[in-house]
């Protein structure tokens, strides 16, 4: 049996890679299994791996809100698009909870021209930036062209001092975060020329899914209590991620949810924290 990917690329169906989807968003073994088999009983060949995607997050979300929030995660970060301003905030996020101080959108004039910065951070006395390349498209991958350029914008600044958090401050460190992923040629041109890369799935086990599950820095986006509206009017508010909403429940009715939704949507909110 074949499916047919996003980008229409004809692949061999693989059971275990949809169970092993199901047990990641929190499903257990048995019930991972049975929604496998329902799908599968409606599945035909060359049929869209987007539907079988829709009918998989149904099934769950017939079964648990908190797990079809975590299974829509990849879909849920494409929400931060289209133009990948509100995905340069969630990385801000994500950074923050790993004890990063951050600035986002800063423009530096290089020994060149000026660059605007997507994210700086600063830990430990280091200045790293950051250089988000956000994809609409869910099989889009970053090629080599994305290190080689962002290199280059890199040595432009690398060797100036700016005010920065507080101080005079030089440019130490250079992360490319892409949602979607990076090509064997972006990994290999990045890794030799001293880029950190950070990509849905990469660095192994370390990648942005990762992240997101071990710091629960989850983007609005994922919940399941929410139109895509509403969501979108969260964005604008500024509330990213899921911790925001939970600090800040009133933000709801702002965006004029009934007293019974606005129970339903910090439900789910807190058993995504917990």
């Amino acid at each position: 049996m074949k499916v047919t990917k996003f980008s229409g690329e004809l692949v061999h169906y693989d059971r275990q890679k949809l169970i092993n989807s199901l047990r990641k968003s929190g499903a257990n073994q048995t019930l991972a299994e049975k929604i496998v088999s329902e799908i599968e009983s409606e599945m035909y060949e060359g049929i869209p791996s987007k539907k079988i995607y829709k009918k998989a997050f149904q099934l769950l979300k017939n079964c648990s809100n908190v797990h079809a929030a975590r299974y829509n995660l990849r879909t849920a970060l494409l929400g931060l698009g289209p133009a990948g301003f509100f995905f340069e905030k969630f990385i801000a996020k994500l950074m923050q909870d790993q004890g990063f101080h951050t600035k986002v959108n800063e423009t530096l004039q290089g020994k060149c021209i000026s660059h605007e910065i997507d994210v700086l951070l600063f830990k430990n006395e280091e200045v790293t930036m950051i250089e988000c390349k956000f994809h609409s498209d869910q099989d889009a991958k970053s090629d080599v062209k994305v290190p080689m350029y962002i290199l280059s914008r890199f040595n432009d600044i690398k060797e100036k001092q700016y005010n920065l958090f507080s101080e005079k401050r030089q440019i130490s460190k250079c992360l490319i975060v892409t949602n979607s992923r990076f090509t064997s040629d972006a990994v290999q041109f990045g890794t030799c020329s001293g880029l950190n890369l950070l990509s849905w799935d990469y660095p192994q086990k370390k990648g942005i899914r990762e992240l997101i599950d071990l710091l629960r820095v989850y983007p609005i986006t994922c919940l399941t209590t929410l139109t895509k509206a509403e969501k979108e009017h969260l964005l604008i508010l500024d509330c990213i991620t899921i911790k925001d909403l939970v600090q800040n429940t009133d933000i709801l009715k702002a965006i004029e949810l009934s007293h019974n939704r606005i129970k339903n949507v910090i439900k789910e909110a807190n058993q995504l924290l917990n």
